[in-house]
């Protein structure tokens, strides 16, 4: 359905549409107050750099790539599947670190947080994903989610205090 979508609706189209999008998730999970899953994933190089990207919608901030997991999806297939459609890249040596409980957008939201390198330079989709980069640990750029840094701080903890699946 995604190739569909992205061979039949021009990029700018795809990203107003993703910002109504986004407005109506907010206030859906502000009203509904459901709980949500999703996964963050923090993408290193071989320098020990990770990925950031900015999303065409939501805050301007910078944040973890990720997306939310579908009905009885592990964590790890769920990062291979949205870092595939997001950056057009391919996990290697994929490991699940742990989770964080948090509230988003009002609602109480579990981030697993899932730790790779990459097959290949990623590629910002320019639909959902306006611009990804590489920071060292000690320079990542401002502003920067508190969501993000949150997730982040699991590479310092692995194992403890965290969640396990």
């Amino acid at each position: 359905m995604l190739h569909l979508i992205q061979s039949l609706v021009p990029r700018p189209l795809h990203r107003a549409a993703l910002k109504g999008a986004h407005r109506v998730r907010h206030r859906w999970r502000l009203w509904r107050k459901v709980q949500l899953e999703g996964v963050s994933v923090i993408l290193r190089s071989g320098a020990g750099e990770i990925l950031l990207v900015r999303h065409a919608y939501g805050p301007q901030v910078w944040t973890l790539p990720g997306g939310g997991m579908k009905r009885g999806e592990e964590p790890v297939e769920t990062a291979r599947r949205e870092m595939q459609e997001e950056l057009g890249a391919v996990l290697v040596d994929a490991r699940y670190l742990g989770f964080v409980d948090e509230t988003l957008s009002g609602s109480p939201h579990r981030a697993h947080v899932v730790t790779a390198g990459l097959d290949g330079p990623p590629a910002a989709d320019r639909r959902e994903i306006e611009s990804a980069a590489f920071f060292a640990l000690d320079a990542l750029p401002q502003p920067l989610s508190t969501l993000a840094a949150a997730r982040i701080a699991l590479l310092g903890q692995a194992g403890a205090g965290t969640g396990s699946r």
